[in-house]
């Protein structure tokens, strides 16, 4: 079963081959660069790790939005460790297509998100819940992220974009304090 064919926040296979086995289990400790709570796996970011037709790994890597800065020091991550674990010569792979969705993050790192600061996505893109969109003619409601240190629900945006193009500038109304958001895609 290859991961790009499942749903991507799911754990990582199971595999009979020892080397796609040990390259996942690597992998797997691979932090986001710009959310270092979080792995790429956790984040939906590492989509597969196959053997090519010609024998060599590939990892397969989706950008969390069109231009993300952090893929290349994504790649550079996981070639660093996949060196550090003694593992054969590898390439790695950007796919677009299916686009990455927040739906794709892990329950495991949406409470990382939150105990970090980082308030995760509201809702599922994948549904009919509340979402921002990149375009956006008619202004919409979209629902209120809860604060990740008081969890009160009156909250206020502060900026559409906050430390990271990802992410949005909140404060809480009761507590008062300045949070990360993570924009749901």
């Amino acid at each position: 079963m290859s991961a790009s064919s499942a749903f991507a926040a799911s754990p990582a296979p199971r595999h009979a081959d020892p080397l796609l086995a040990r390259a996942w289990e690597v992998l797997e400790a691979v932090p986001d660069p710009e959310i270092p709570v979080v792995s790429i796996r956790e984040l939906g970011i590492l989509r597969d790790v196959r053997r090519a037709d010609d024998g060599q790994l590939e990892v397969v890597i989706t950008p969390t939005y069109s231009g993300c800065p952090a893929m290349s020091q994504i790649a550079e991550d996981i070639a660093a460790a996949m060196q550090q674990a003694g593992l054969p010569p590898h390439r790695v792979e950007t796919v677009l297509a299916p686009a990455w969705t927040t739906d794709w993050i892990t329950q495991e790192a949406r409470d990382k998100l939150r105990a970090y600061g980082i308030a995760p996505p509201v809702g599922q893109c994948g549904s009919a819940a509340p979402r921002e969109n990149v375009v956006r003619f008619v202004p919409r409601p979209v629902a209120a992220p809860v604060c990740p240190r008081c969890g009160s629900a009156r909250t206020e945006r502060l900026a559409q974009f906050a430390s990271t193009a990802c992410k949005a500038l909140y404060r809480c109304v009761d507590c008062r304090e300045p949070f990360d958001y993570f924009k749901p895609y």
